[in-house]
Parts: C-alpha cells; structure tokens; sequence
C-alpha cells in the first residue's frame, strides 16, 4: 500500500470522521426529543455525508493514494465509532449525546483546521478548496451542537 504524506494522513482523518459523523448524529437524533434539535442534527448528517463525498473525490484525484486513504478512514471511523460506544452507553440520553457529539465536533473541526494549515505550506489548490468548504460547516457544526445541549441542559435543569 501506498505511503501516505503527514498531509494526506489528516486529509484520511477528516474523511473517516465525516464517515463517523453520520452514524453519531443518527444516533443523537434518535436520543433527543426535541423537533429542531432533531432537524439540526439532520442537516449535519447530511453535511457529513457531502464531506465526505468530497473527501473521496479528493482521494481518488491523489496519484494512487486512493486505498491508502481509504484505509486510514476507515481505522479512523472505526477509532470514533469506539469512542461513541463508550461513552454512550445503553443508559444515555438526549444530553449525553449533545456532549459526545461537542466533543466529536471539535475534533473534526480542529482536524479540518490542520489540514488547512498543512495546505499553507504545502499549497494543493483541491486541499485549498475543501478545507475553504469544509472550515466553516465544521465550525457552525461546532457552535451550533454547544447551543443545542445548553438549551437541552436548561430544558432538563
């Protein structure tokens, strides 16, 4: 298998997130009780399920790096899909989801950061356009699941 660069590693962890992102917030949706928290969590599944199509594309356009990138998103989805496991446990509710799911959301953001920032150095014009896409969903994915589990803790308070 193809030896993959520090860039294209991060790139594969951003890809397999996305993969992981959709299954937790199928999940979450289906612990939380609340109509518009529901359909937030829709839409970010459905965003998740965009990075990644662009994420495969970008792997594919990668000089027979296509596997290799595949391969490292899946360990990655599998690692995230580890973490969910345990810490949501069969007792979890609409507000230990929206914990996770801070959690998981600042990682994909900062995952997306980096390889933003590797893309300075580097200057892969395709990378460019998918972290310039990616940054600012990941970033309200981020700030808009904070909003959802403080308005939820309030509701449970």
């Amino acid at each position: 298998m193809a030896e993959l660069t520090e860039l294209e590693e991060k790139l594969a962890e951003v890809y397999g997130l996305a993969q992981a992102a959709q299954g937790a917030t199928t999940k979450v949706a289906g612990l939380v009780e609340d109509d518009q928290i529901t359909s937030l969590l829709v839409r970010m599944r459905d965003e998740a399920a965009q990075t990644e199509e662009r994420c495969e594309q970008l792997a594919g356009e990668i000089d027979g790096k296509k596997t290799a990138i595949q391969e490292k998103a899946r360990e990655t989805k599998q690692e995230a899909e580890q973490m969910m496991k345990d810490y949501l446990g069969s007792d979890a509710d609409g507000l230990d989801g929206l914990e996770f799911l801070i959690m998981a959301e600042a990682g994909e953001l900062g995952h997306v950061e980096i390889v933003g920032a590797m893309n300075e150095v580097t200057g892969e014009p395709k990378v460019q356009e998918l972290f310039e896409w990616a940054q600012p969903i990941q970033q309200r994915h981020f700030d808009d699941t904070r909003q959802a589990a403080l308005q939820l803790a309030k509701q449970e308070a």
